[in-house]
């Protein structure tokens, strides 16, 4: 029988009384991953939620934590949930300005610091926020009455029962990314989240013997609900990788059954993969192409000749096999969202044998609305509704007979966001339903396909409109091409800011006898230039006329949260890029490009 859970209290007490002697949580020290079971997870959380019950966390307080993905965090989870407290969580990443913002807005009574570091930074809050009282440090020594181990130790001594919260009671409260200005409180309740989880049980072939890697953060919606609270109701396990560039090795070392990932690490795969068959001899090169080729044929229902099927074989024994066994050899599912994949990277890695589930959702939604799964897959799309679901295409704005906005209703859509009445009128119709801001289309089978996000598309001269997100992620599988960002607002044609991989633009002008002194010389040389223009032009065969790039400028400075041009969630700041490069942009406008062969490519 399928479980159906009401509140993540009840999930978690359930799985601990299932599992308990299963693996829960994996970390690495020195060298070596240790198991965290479920039975020594509840008693974690028993004590920390006794150990926040003593210093006056009560029901209806909020508590904020800044912090990475650790076992720690998902204690802290739990035991606010308990208390009928809500989580606030935080990047470690984002400024202390935007810790600052949300903690007051959310008016949080105490924040969890991870690091020294942070913790230093938070003592300087208080004096800004009245509603903090308490700043509780995972690295302070057990001494300090704050400490994590101080207050488990606390707990130990004066347990606090946990209570059952209603579907209605708020479980969290997820802070958006921010692209166009501060970020707003997203109110999720445990009826929200729970939903999607019930959903997930329905429809994918998951269990207690699955295992995935965790680097998605757990702040991020998308972490948040789809692994940990999902797995951990399955009494699954997660290893906790040790760092971003450590994924890779972390994989072969935990043997992950399923890759829950944003598009940009698959995309990694994706460059990282074809990078390392151009080393290899002709024969493996050649080999790695044509079962390609014979998969995706398969994929879409062709006939294979036998010399395919053959080819297919010796492809996935010789080739395919090595590589997966680089992701640790057990991988079945890939599963992605947070942003649009390439299609031509979930075919990729499709075809080496790796089940690719894409799926669709935002953290107003908790955050699933459709998903890819076993007998509704369909590569390209985002899948078909989640049980309970429903999902209107309003064609009112666009004038366009087949795509619109997208209108979610179900018990997944938010509760609102927190002190925006302006904000919640805006995006909730009369019945509650939610105004996505995405743009798309569903076809005649139930399969829903995303095209842009409104607030990020813009008009060329022309009147064409140019959703450039899709564009970039395209671009972005060149070899030679890290980060880029498509722009044409209001002009005749596009153009882009391109951060080349220099590593790549170097061995090429080795080969090609391209001197240079410094990384400035390569950014400006003609030949550099016309390289990635033939790379852009490459990467864009199949779009529209009017969406193709005529010009690109340079940058060796890649997008990252360090400088402000990525969110924590990994999405461009466009409005940031735009403000730091106008002028580099704009000077490509100033050159003699407005001629009559653009003029007609645009149309």
């Amino acid at each position: 029988m399928m479980a159906k859970f009401e509140n993540l209290v009840e999930l978690f007490e359930r799985s601990v009384k299932l599992y308990g002697p299963r693996d829960l949580f994996g970390t690495k020290k020195d060298g070596q991953w240790t198991w965290l079971t479920y039975a020594e997870m509840g008693r974690l959380v028993d004590q920390f939620r006794g150990g926040l019950a003593s210093i006056g966390i009560q029901r209806g307080d909020r508590v904020a934590i800044i912090s990475n993905n650790r076992v720690e965090w998902a204690v802290a989870a739990y035991a606010c949930y308990g208390l009928g407290a809500s989580l606030v969580p935080m990047y470690e990443a984002q400024l202390a300005k935007e810790w600052e913002f949300i903690i007051n807005d959310c008016e949080a009574v105490a924040v969890i610091a991870a690091t020294p570091e942070i913790y230093k930074k938070c003592q300087e809050i208080p004096a800004r926020a009245p509603s903090l009282k308490h700043i509780i440090g995972l690295a302070l020594p057990k001494s300090d009455p704050l400490s994590y181990e101080a207050l488990l130790e606390a707990g130990g001594k004066n347990p606090a029962p946990a209570i059952k919260p209603t579907p209605e009671d708020t479980a969290c409260l997820i802070y958006t990314s921010g692209t166009t200005g501060n970020p707003k409180g997203v109110i999720l309740s445990h009826g929200n989240i729970a939903s999607n989880i019930t959903a997930v049980h329905g429809g994918f072939p998951l269990s207690a013997d699955d295992r995935s890697l965790s680097f998605l953060p757990w702040a991020h919606s998308f972490g948040h609900t789809c692994e940990l609270h999902a797995f951990l109701s399955l009494g699954a396990s997660m290893a906790l990788a040790e760092a971003v560039d450590k994924i890779v090795p972390n994989l072969a070392e935990v043997k992950p059954t399923v890759l829950i990932s944003v598009p940009r690490i698959f995309n990694r795969i994706y460059d990282g993969v074809n990078k390392q068959m151009t080393e290899k001899p002709a024969v493996v090169r050649n080999l790695f192409k044509s079962g390609l080729a014979a998969a995706n044929k398969q994929r879409k229902g062709e006939p294979l000749s036998l010399g395919e099927k053959l080819g297919l074989a010796l492809a996935n024994k010789v080739v395919f096999a090595k590589i997966r066994q680089k992701f640790g050899g057990r991988l079945k599912y890939a599963m992605s969202g947070g942003a649009a994949l390439s299609r031509e990277v979930a075919e990729f890695i499709d075809s080496l044998g790796i089940k690719v589930f894409e799926g669709y959702g935002l953290t107003e939604t908790s955050p699933i609305v459709t998903a890819n799964r076993p007998g509704a897959h369909r590569l390209g799309s985002v899948g078909k509704l989640l049980d309970g679901v429903t999902v209107i295409i309003d064609k009112t704005e666009t004038n366009d007979p087949r795509q619109g906005e997208i209108i979610v209703r179900g018990p997944n859509v938010m509760q609102g966001y927190h002190n925006r009445p302006d904000e919640n009128a805006a995006v909730f119709t009369e019945d509650k339903s939610f105004r996505t801001g995405d743009l798309g289309y569903l076809d005649d089978e139930g399969f829903l396909y995303i095209t842009g996000r409104i607030k990020e598309q813009y008009k060329l001269e022309n009147g064409k409109y140019v959703a450039p997100a899709p564009l970039e992620e395209q671009l972005k599988l060149s070899p030679f091409i890290l980060n880029t960002m498509v722009y044409g607002d209001n002009r005749l044609h596009n153009v882009a800011l391109v951060v080349p991989d220099l590593d790549a633009v170097k061995a090429w002008a080795k080969t090609e006898g391209v001197s240079y002194q410094a990384n400035a010389d390569l950014l400006t040389n003609s030949r550099v230039v016309a390289l990635i223009q033939a790379e852009v032009d490459k990467y864009s065969t199949g779009w529209k006329g009017f969406e193709r790039v005529r010009q690109v400028t340079l940058t060796d400075e890649d997008f990252t949260t360090d400088n402000g041009m990525l969110t924590p969630s990994l999405k461009l700041k466009r409005r940031v890029a735009w403000q730091r490069y106008q002028k580099q942009i704009e000077s490509l406008y100033d050159e003699p490009s407005r001629s009559k062969s653009d003029a007609t490519a645009a149309a």
